[in-house]
């Protein structure tokens, strides 16, 4: 399928990422067909004179108001069927425009694709590249709210060895790499402006289950973008808090989506407050990370590198901090009004709907 593209940038103060990603998408291969819009979400800095340097149609908030809220001024702008949303810390490839537009074929509502890490070279983008934590979530989430189910999902997950670099329906993408019917957008009322950040794209992309339940969201291997991190560890763990938070909200919005709190850091933290009584169990605490996320282990033994030994270690409190970031979003948005079952969504018939690109 052909056709139209808006590209909306997001941006507080990352006025070198919003030109590098600027650049890039000048050199797509499609570029003719490409509307780029750049949101200044209340910077100090130079990005919308950045955005208008390379003619991107520049849309600036007063005060800074959040991601989603960011977003929806982009989405009000866009005049393109489609419409795709990248980071300012992102640089797409030079055919990802051109991917996800093929990817829109009938029943198709949404697509997005990979996400690589990059940033200064060192330990800790060594290990975001082994432990890649802008995977989209798959659709095998889709089939049951259960706790025996999740939990089974998650093991699984800790124990494969690899990206799934291959084309196929997904439950929900990573924010930094996806794009939307503009209509199937508008039907599901936007994004949610109430999530700051974290947790607004699985929120919209249930509401678009909802809405279109026909529809598709497609992962597209190769409409590839390269993610710069701040790689240290305080960046990472300060993301997993934030995500927390956001997992919160969306518990506290719809109470049939199960609560994000990781198994790993609370059977520890029991393992250490019982070693006060039985001291073999400090030991155990120390060696059990390597049992429940046993891909840093097998990368040590694999490459001969003791450095991914500590990859358990690092996951271990991206988790702990994902579960502080849950309770205290669990207690801050305590006043949100919840959703009950699916009755709240206009349901539309996908194909008698359909947007039909130029």
């Amino acid at each position: 399928m052909s056709g139209r593209m808006s590209v909306v940038i997001c941006s507080l103060n990352g006025a070198d990422g919003v030109d590098r990603c600027l650049r890039a998408l000048a050199k797509q291969t499609i570029r003719s067909s490409l509307e780029l819009i750049v949101v200044d979400d209340g910077s100090i800095d130079a990005t919308s004179d950045v955005g208008r340097v390379h003619a991107a149609t520049v849309i600036r908030h007063s005060t800074n108001r959040g991601l989603a809220a960011a977003r929806n001024s982009g989405l009000a702008a866009a005049t393109a069927p489609v419409v795709a949303f990248l980071d300012d810390d992102c640089e797409p490839d030079q055919v990802w425009a051109e991917q996800l537009l093929a990817s829109y074929e009938p029943g198709v509502i949404g697509v997005g694709g990979p996400i690589v890490p990059a940033g200064r070279q060192g330990m800790v983008l060594r290990y975001l590249e082994r432990n890649n934590p802008l995977k989209p979530q798959e659709a095998n989430l889709a089939r049951s709210n259960r706790l025996s189910y999740r939990l089974k999902l998650y093991l699984r997950r800790q124990w494969t060895g690899s990206d799934d670099f291959t084309s196929r329906d997904v439950y929900s993408f990573a924010g930094a790499n996806m794009s939307f019917l503009r209509q199937a957008l508008t039907a599901a009322d936007r994004f949610d402006e109430r999530f700051r950040f974290g947790g607004e794209e699985l929120d919209l992309c249930i509401r678009l289950r909802l809405t279109f339940p026909d529809g598709r969201l497609a992962f597209e291997p190769r409409a590839r973008v390269t993610h710069y991190f701040k790689a240290s560890v305080s960046d990472i763990l300060r993301r997993s808090r934030a995500y927390g938070r956001g997992s919160a909200r969306l518990y506290r919005k719809w109470p049939t989506v199960l609560p994000t709190i990781f198994p790993g850091p609370v059977l520890i933290l029991v393992m250490l407050l019982l070693s006060k009584r039985f001291r073999p169990l400090a030991t155990a605490a120390f060696a059990v990370p390597h049992i429940l996320y046993p891909n840093g282990l097998r990368h040590a033994i694999s490459r001969r590198s003791c450095e991914c030994l500590l990859d358990a270690y690092l996951q271990l409190g991206q988790e702990a901090c994902g579960n502080v970031g849950f309770l205290e979003g669990w207690w801050l948005f305590r006043s949100l009004t919840p959703i009950v079952g699916s009755a709240t969504a206009q349901t539309v018939n996908y194909h008698e709907e359909a947007v039909q690109l130029p």
